[in-house]
């Protein structure tokens, strides 16, 4: 039985969630199509400016992300200290970046006087626009009714481009947030059209390569600037520091793991894989035979509602009330605790 998107996406249950969003009609989002011989590549860079458009407004943080030909994988993360210490006037600012919103608004920015009747209508609207700005629903249907459109002005025609709503899948601990963000960075690899991470085009493991790169070789306030460019992607665990907001990673390990998992996924054209293991498999209680099997081509990695291990996946299956969710024997292998 199919679910409200309100139990599937809860702040309460985990705050990252995996998005997938595919093409329709054997519609291109990116590349080349060999059927019709057109090149369709630009619209990468078209889903990425939007992003970055996007990502300034909501309190949504991206942890990583990649560009396919047909379809694109978002790890989404919902900043609710965020969003709560934003003032009304910081909400509507962020909302209006994206939607024009009503002329009360606008005369209340103006600083026209109004009713009270009016100001009590702009605090509803107000709150209304605080819970979109954390809203994943809504940070989707930004991006996605804005590619369609654009898309379906270059084809000239009408009708839908994506299939269907995007999916979602909570990441319910530190565990299944690790194996889908390097599922996700691996994606060009498994399919054969990159060998290396930082050869892997569009994707959110080679910006971070880039800007690695580029912060070793110019000053910090050169490195801020660029980044204004750039999708500001959610920063990893710094060494010395209590977690906060992070990701509870350090990202040289995190590194080392995905450049090994790849390594691994392509052991045939690269040739001998590295002996040493990431230690953070390990820390992790991560299964080290089915983490390979996750990151093939056609491996574990099943797309279901919730990934985590076995108490983190029951105790979701009894707050929706379900006797049985998809994906509890796959994480019970992944994670065997």
């Amino acid at each position: 039985m199919t679910r409200a998107r309100a139990q599937q996406i809860c702040c309460e249950d985990t705050p990252y969630y995996h998005c997938i969003a595919r093409a329709v009609r054997k519609a291109f989002l990116c590349g080349f199509d060999r059927e019709t011989h057109q090149d369709y590549e630009h619209r990468r860079q078209w889903l990425l400016d939007r992003l970055i458009e996007i990502d300034t407004a909501f309190c949504i943080d991206v942890c990583s992300y990649a560009i396919m030909s047909n379809h694109y994988h978002l790890i989404l993360y919902i900043n609710k200290t965020e969003v709560d210490a934003l003032t009304d006037l910081e909400v509507i600012k962020r909302w209006r970046k994206i939607y024009k919103g009503p002329e009360v608004v606008q005369r209340f920015v103006n600083g026209e006087a109004l009713l009270k009747e009016h100001y009590e209508l702009i605090a509803d609207i107000v709150s209304e626009w605080r819970r979109r700005l954390a809203d994943i629903s809504w940070f989707m249907k930004s991006l996605n009714e804005h590619i369609a459109r654009k898309a379906n002005i270059e084809d000239s025609c009408t009708g839908h481009f994506w299939e269907g709503r995007f999916k979602s899948q909570a990441l319910l601990d530190e565990q299944a947030l690790l194996t889908c963000m390097a599922y996700v960075e691996l994606n060009p690899i498994r399919a054969q059209i990159a060998e290396t991470p930082e050869t892997s085009e569009f994707t959110s493991i080679k910006q971070r390569i880039e800007e690695s790169r580029a912060a070793a070789k110019t000053s910090s306030e050169d490195v801020a600037v660029n980044s204004n460019q750039a999708l500001l992607l959610k920063t990893f665990l710094v060494k010395g520091d209590d977690l906060k907001d992070q990701i509870p990673y350090y990202y040289d390990e995190y590194f080392e793991l995905v450049d090994w998992s790849g390594r691994a996924i392509i052991e045939g054209k690269r040739g001998v894989i590295n002996d040493n293991l990431p230690p953070i498999l390990n820390r992790l209680g991560i299964d080290i035979g089915e983490w390979h099997k996750a990151m093939q081509p056609k491996g574990a990695h099943h797309f279901s509602r919730a990934m985590g291990c076995r108490e983190s996946m029951r105790e979701y299956a009894k707050k929706l009330s379900i006797r049985w969710i998809k994906g509890i024997g796959i994480s019970s292998k992944l994670f065997p605790i």
